[in-house]
């Protein structure tokens, strides 16, 4: 058991060490730096290690991010809701069109809308005045182009054979 979560923990600061390195990858969108890395990070981890990983590597990912200069504070609601609810979705269904889905969802809509009340909070009035309908576009931007890379990778390595390698690895 404590070697499992030993691997699933080091593969989690895997993913969370390409999202932040993929971070320099971001273009402008609006009001935000769309990062379509993290997303397909979050597809991944979602994959291979479930909600509660995806999650807290979303979290250390857009920390680091933040601390690095690499992005805003809204990367936590975009990162975090579409991890949450993408690795829920791989849990109950393994099936890789919803849980691409549920990505999208999860950091495009409930991300962006979550960016409002952030934005009004940490960064100041004008940035929560667009907030509202300056972020569910760039978001649902930056999400769909990562999981659409997410999903030609996990159907590359399904087809190849490696995907059930590592996942059985894991299961350890």
């Amino acid at each position: 058991m404590k070697r499992n979560s030993t691997k699933k923990l080091a593969l989690a600061g895997v993913l969370c060490a390409v999202a932040v390195a993929g971070s320099t990858l971001s273009f402008p969108v609006f009001a935000s730096k769309c990062a379509p890395v993290q997303h397909m990070v979050n597809v991944l981890c979602a994959v291979f290690l479930g909600p509660w990983y995806g999650l807290g590597a979303a979290f250390a990912a857009s920390l680091l991010r933040n601390l690095l200069g690499l992005g805003s504070l809204l990367a936590f609601p975009g990162s975090m809701c579409g991890a949450l609810l993408c690795g829920l979705v791989w849990r109950k269904s393994k099936n890789l069109w919803l849980t691409l889905a549920a990505e999208v969802f999860g950091t495009g809509v409930l991300g962006g809308l979550l960016a409002y009340p952030v934005a009004v909070a940490f960064m100041g009035a004008d940035a929560g005045a667009v907030a509202f309908t300056a972020y569910v576009a760039p978001f649902f931007i930056s999400t769909a182009v990562g999981s659409a890379l997410a999903g030609a990778l996990v159907l590359t390595l399904e087809k190849s054979g490696a995907l059930g390698s590592v996942k059985s690895s894991l299961e350890c």
